[in-house]
């Protein structure tokens, strides 16, 4: 998909899922969450929309919750240097509402929009059996800081 900083901030690691993941892969991970739900590799208790502004030498990369998404992407932007990514899986659902156009697309830094082809089912902090869930549109948005222009579509 896209390249990725060796250092990675996942500012709502939850139970951890994904820090997991990316750390399997060979990236250094800051996991921070504003509740500590019990993940072996949590490093700090941080209201990360609003706690003290912290920057960052790297990529954001997280799945934060849905109603939040704006305020995150927004924080985060402002936390990175030009060139750092941050990368936000969302419901498909986000490109919709004229705040969002307004507030967030108006900026012009989403690069990337990597859409799932199928349709895949999600639960919150990874409890599939007391959250049910129906399979959701699924997408990774990708902002560049600092890129000006249209974003680019593509399918996984």
């Amino acid at each position: 998909m896209v390249e990725l900083d060796e250092k990675i901030w996942e500012p709502a690691c939850g139970g951890g899922h994904l820090s997991s993941r990316l750390k399997e892969r060979g990236y250094r991970v800051y996991s921070s969450d504003l509740i500590d739900r019990g993940y072996e590799g949590f490093d700090e208790q941080y209201d990360f929309i609003n706690g003290k502004p912290k920057k960052f030498n790297g990529d954001i990369v997280t799945n934060p919750p849905f109603k939040y998404a704006s305020d995150f992407i927004i924080r985060s932007l402002d936390s990175i240097k030009d060139g750092h990514k941050v990368c936000m899986f969302l419901k498909l659902q986000f490109l919709e509402g004229q705040t969002r156009k307004k507030e967030l697309f108006s900026r012009r830094e989403l690069k990337h929009i990597f859409v799932y082809s199928k349709r895949i089912t999600t639960a919150k902090n990874g409890d599939f059996d007391k959250y049910k869930s129906t399979a959701l549109c699924n997408a990774w948005f990708v902002w560049e800081k600092g890129y000006n222009g249209l974003p680019n579509v593509d399918w996984i």
